[in-house]
């Protein structure tokens, strides 16, 4: 090694996180509902997966379409991931 071809140098690297997956349902839902269904029976659980980082660390919230939120014939219960 020659001395006088050697250099030295600070980088500063950025990383920056992407979000590369948008979040989507654990699984493809169907749904029926029965026509004697009592009132508060659950119908369906869902839940939401998503692949970015940290695995265990999204929090999902769901909400209803304002017109069903004033139908008052279904309601959503959050389960705290239960």
């Amino acid at each position: 090694e020659n001395p006088a071809q050697i250099g030295r140098g600070y980088v500063a690297i950025t990383i920056l996180d992407v979000n590369d997956n948008a979040p989507e349902f654990a699984m493809e839902y169907e749904t029926t509902v029965c026509e004697n269904a009592q009132p508060g029976q659950v119908i369906q659980k869902i839940s939401a997966i998503d692949k970015d980082d940290p695995p265990n660390g999204h929090q999902f919230y769901f909400s209803l379409t304002p017109e069903a939120a004033n139908n008052h014939n279904f309601t959503l219960q959050d389960n705290k991931g239960k």
